[in-house]
């Protein structure tokens, strides 16, 4: 399990077996040099398998994919951690990626039971700036975004309100209300009460923005993006060249769906 830290702050860090001290004193293993760091800030254990962080100090600024960690809590691969405001991405080892890719080649036991695929979710908020910066956040029903821990959607940024806008899931789109923000809720730069947010359309609480996503749409997009290329071939195509085709079909539909599950949307 390793590190990268995208804005330069430190080099990608291989975690150790162990303890990994965080902070900006001198002896930390990870030295951040920043304001809101603490001289020991926290730890990172790692098992060789399993990885977790540790809070030395519940006044020091830990958040874990958006939410503050207050107590120790595990990490995996996927995952975003801010120390202070210096955000890192958690990503597996390569002997962990082989390891993965080995289970994965190996056929599960068939045990009678039925197994139940989940569905891929309608609609999915993208975050292209701040905290929220590559997070993608499923949206089910009725949910409420907001600095507060108990919100389904928790971004732990000043600029945003406590209990910010409620998001509720629209057969078209997402049905946006502010709920009384003192810094304002936009879909497109338009300030607005409430609105319809469409897929490709731009969310901002205030500095935070987002990208609404529809993966059913984009699969659909995919699949007709390979008919014009398959209405090519010539008149008499053979049973192989339509086989072909449908091949290249499955494959882009494949790739969105890996996309989805490597950032945690859908489980199989």
């Amino acid at each position: 399990m390793k590190l990268l830290f995208p804005n330069g702050e430190h080099d990608p860090v291989e975690l150790k077996l162990g303890t990994t001290r965080v902070g900006s004193g001198a002896g930390n293993d990870i030295l951040l040099m920043a304001p809101g760091i603490a001289a020991q800030h926290c730890e990172l254990t790692f098992d060789g398998s399993n990885g977790a962080i540790k809070v030395l100090n519940p006044a020091n600024s830990i958040a874990l994919n958006g939410r503050q960690v207050m107590a120790e809590t595990p990490i995996k691969p996927g995952d975003i951690i801010l120390f202070g405001k210096i955000g890192t991405r958690v990503m597996a080892s390569e002997r962990m990626q082989a390891a993965a890719a080995a289970a994965a080649r190996k056929e599960p036991e068939d045990d009678g039971r039925t197994r139940v695929r989940q569905a891929l979710p309608k609609f999915v908020l993208r975050g292209v700036s701040g905290s929220t910066f590559g997070k993608t956040f499923a949206l089910v029903g009725t949910m409420t975004v907001g600095r507060a821990a108990d919100c389904d959607i928790s971004i732990p940024t000043d600029e945003v309100s406590r209990q910010h806008a409620k998001l509720q899931v629209m057969p078209d789109g997402i049905a946006v209300e502010d709920m009384g923000s003192a810094n304002g809720t936009f879909i497109n730069d338009k300030r607005i009460h409430t609105g319809m947010l469409k897929p490709g359309e731009e969310l901002r609480l205030d500095t935070v923005r987002f990208m609404l996503v529809a993966p059913h749409l984009e699969m659909q997009q995919v699949a007709k993006a390979a008919e014009p290329a398959a209405s090519k071939s010539a008149p008499a195509a053979t049973g192989g060249g339509q086989v072909k085709w449908l091949f290249v079909g499955l494959l882009g539909a494949v790739a969105v769906i890996a996309g989805l599950w490597a950032a945690g949307i859908i489980k199989f």
